[in-house]
């Protein structure tokens, strides 16, 4: 019950049965039982289309929009299931109702889903804080082998030019979180996917309005810093600025290098599409009123622009959707 296959180390004797698929029973059945575990809802709602978010906000907005969707009869929708199993169902359907009930307690990293007719949905999942928490629940996912998953969240901006509030497309990544160094040495890159990347700058662009030179001065692409120190502000703050200056890095995270290591390891398509929340190397800190409103002001716009995204990347084709780029040189015959 490892990931041998996943990770290209499994070294069968001459003349032996090759694997079939990236992952072992067990192991599915293992990441299937911790699903439920983490997100309260049990494997069969996992959609295509996942959305990972390290703030509850977000999947607060998200409830909103999927009950609003089944209240007014969503033309492909078939429910929305929250943790515990509770789902609503479409009103569409002629039998709206719900069912199941929520858990006294919420899980550790509750998921809600966008219930579409072959798993072609979409699922929502708050991590929480940290890259131990996407490592964690990215190789549970990953066994039901989605077709994306892209991370919305907050991040800090490290370039005078950013303003609170805007967007940060990554096309790289420097990984200092370290949840993954063994399995996937530091020294393979992670590339950015070109048909994920053009999905979330249309999607930025049709909700904000914007377009050339505008678009550009509110959404940065380039590289996001992942570390595993939340306060990594309080260290030898010549070493962090050489290090951010030198990676030409524009902003940092702890969650996004992680999951996007974990898309590469696994073959999921992945990207990310950040929100500029604070600039401390610039004196701009979150404080508890000004995020209230920031958080007010962004959070909508931010997940519409997830959800545009998602909705374009399901219309590509499979084969352009999954790139080559995830390929290793001995590929297994079921994805």
């Amino acid at each position: 019950m490892d990931d041998a296959i996943v990770d290209g180390t499994l070294e069968p004797p001459p003349g032996a049965r090759v694997p079939l698929a990236l992952f072992r029973a067990a192991r599915a059945d293992y990441s299937l039982h911790r699903l439920y575990h983490y997100t309260g809802t049990d494997p069969e709602y996992f959609q295509n289309f996942v959305l990972f978010t390290n703030y509850q906000f977000y999947t607060d907005a998200f409830e909103q929009i999927c009950r609003a969707r089944m209240a007014s009869g969503d033309p492909r929708g078939e429910a929305f299931v929250e943790p515990g199993n509770r789902f609503t169902s479409n009103a569409r359907l002629g039998h709206a109702g719900s069912g199941g009930a929520l858990p006294e307690r919420m899980p550790q990293m509750p998921a809600f889903h966008l219930v579409e007719p072959d798993h072609s949905g979409i699922t929502m999942i708050n991590i929480g804080t940290g890259p131990s928490n996407a490592r964690n629940i990215t190789e549970h996912v990953a066994v039901m082998r989605p077709h994306a998953w892209l991370m919305l969240g907050h991040c800090a901006g490290l370039r005078n030019t950013q303003k609170l509030g805007d967007y940060v497309l990554a096309h790289g990544y420097v990984r200092e979180d370290h949840v993954l160094d063994a399995e996937l040495p530091v020294w393979v890159p992670l590339p950015a996917l070109a048909e994920v990347q053009v999905a979330l700058e249309q999607a930025v662009g049709e909700v904000t309005g914007f377009v050339g030179y505008e678009l550009k001065r509110i959404m940065r692409t380039g590289t996001v810093a992942s570390v595993d120190n939340r306060n990594w502000e309080l260290g030898d703050p010549a070493a962090t600025l050489r290090r951010l200056s030198q990676s030409r890095a524009i902003a940092l995270d702890m969650e996004s290098a992680a999951i996007a290591a974990n898309g590469f390891r696994f073959r999921v398509p992945y990207g990310t599409l950040l929100c500029v929340s604070d600039k401390p190397l610039h004196g701009e800190i979150k404080l508890a009123g000004m995020a209230g409103q920031f958080y007010r002001q962004r959070i909508d716009q931010h997940l519409e622009i997830g959800l545009n995204a998602l909705g374009k990347l399901k219309f590509l084709e499979g084969g352009r959707l999954h790139s080559r780029k995830l390929r290793s040189f001995t590929e297994v015959a079921f994805q």
